[in-house]
Formats: structure tokens, sequence, C-alpha cells
């Protein structure tokens, strides 16, 4: 398995997307800082960048990535390994080389320019979210066979988590605005992993005393050690169950 996720990583970290990847989010890293001048208002515009392009680089190109080594997938498979092992590799490789993407573009000038733990915590949600929308993508290439249908259910899955998703959520707070939902819609929040990532976030900077009497609740909960550890361990299960059914599907699948 590792053998062959090395050579998974050692192919990908020479992809120009992947290196594009990393050079866009450096650069874009630094401009907010330069241009804002403030470390909350650069640490809000990287968080924005971060929840729309994350998802969205993470779940085409490993899309992309399994449609394109199908073929290999199954010279693979002539050999005496495991179907677990095969996929595995193909998301600990994609795992590595987008996580370390976003390390060099994101975590390190976040941290060289704002060396604050709101820093690492934005990294850490970027990187949860490689990890999640990875295994959907997976999930979702493993399920359709067919390509062009494949990239379609991908990109549904990234419309939906980042603008359908909130977009329900506010026509709920609008409808239900004479009862105290703010209890229920943090409750909400933890069926969508960038919503869950930007309020972790938020919580940790100046901006949630903007909230009124919702950001009073998140604060309360996403403040305390215990709260981080729920959002952590809600990430981490969005990040395993979607890998935990593709390994299960591509085991079953008829190839």
């Amino acid at each position: 398995m590792f053998k062959i996720a090395k050579f998974i990583i050692s192919d990908l970290i020479k992809n120009w997307i992947i290196l594009l990847y990393a050079f866009f989010l450096l650069l874009a890293t630094i401009g907010f800082f330069l241009l804002q001048g403030q470390g909350d208002k650069a640490i809000l515009g990287v968080l924005n960048l971060t929840l729309m392009l994350v998802p969205m680089i993470t779940v085409i190109f490993s899309t992309i990535y399994y449609y394109n080594m199908y073929e290999f997938m199954v010279l693979l498979m002539a050999q005496p390994l495991k179907r677990g092992s095969i996929i595995g590799s193909f998301y600990l490789g994609l795992l590595v080389s987008l996580g370390l993407a976003i390390v060099a573009g994101l975590g390190l000038p976040l941290w060289l320019m704002h060396p604050h733990w709101v820093s690492l915590v934005l990294s850490g949600v970027a990187l949860l979210l490689s990890g999640i929308f990875i295994g959907l993508a997976l999930l979702v290439a493993v399920w359709v066979r067919d390509k062009a249908r494949g990239m379609g259910f991908a990109l549904f899955l990234w419309v939906y988590f980042v603008l359908i998703f909130d977009g329900l959520v506010l026509l709920m707070m609008y409808n239900f605005s004479d009862y105290p939902i703010e209890k229920v819609v943090l409750y909400i929040t933890f069926l969508n992993p960038v919503d869950l990532g930007r309020i972790m976030v938020l919580m940790q900077t100046e901006a949630a005393a903007l909230m009124g009497y919702s950001g009073a609740i998140f604060q309360q909960f996403f403040s305390e050690w215990w709260g981080l550890i729920a959002s952590l361990l809600i990430m981490l299960a969005w990040a395993f169950i979607p890998v935990a059914f593709s390994f299960r599907m591509f085991r079953d699948k008829d190839l």
C-alpha cells in the first residue's frame, strides 16, 4: 500500500496543477495581509477564499485523477493486492499531495505573517476539508463509472456544500425568525463541514462579537475546549464516512 502511495505522491507533487494550486494560495495569502494590513481582516479574506477554493480544487482534481488512473488501477488489481490497499493508496497519495500544497501555500505564510492560534485553526480546517472532499470525490468516482456524470455529481456536491446549503439555512431562519432557533441552527451546522469550518475559525477572531445573540451561542460552544474537540470529531467523521463507503463499494464493484 505504501509503495503505491509513494508512487502516487511522487507523481502528483510534480503535477503542474498541484504546483499552481500551492503557488496561488501563497500569493493570495500574502496579498490579503499586504492589502488589509490588520490580522483579523486578512484572516477573514483568506478564510473566504479557502472555503471556496479548497473544496472546489480538491473535489474536481481528485475525481479527474481517479478516472485518469482507472486503467492503472485495473492493472494493479491483476497483481496479488487487496482492493482496499489500492483505493487506500490513492486516498493517501491525494491527501498527502494536496495537504503539502496547503501547508506550503497557506499554512506557512499564515504562521509567518500572523503567528496566532487562529492561523493554526484555519490551516487545520483547510487540511480537514481536503480530506473530506477527497473522500467525497472517491465515493462519487467509484459509484459512477461514466466520467461526465461523475464530474457532474462531484461539482454538484461542491455547489451544495458551499452555496445551496447556506441558502436553505437562511430560508429556514427567515421563515422561523419568530422562534428561538439559534441552537437548532448550531446543530444543523454540523451537517455541512464547510460551514462548520467557517464557524470554527470565526469564533477565534473578533468577528464573533458582531454576530449578535447567535454569535454568543456559537462562541460559547466553539470557544470551549470540549466544543472544539466535538467539532474536530465531527469533521473527522465527515472525512471517515465517505472514505469507508468508497472502500466498501470499491471492494464489491465489478470492474
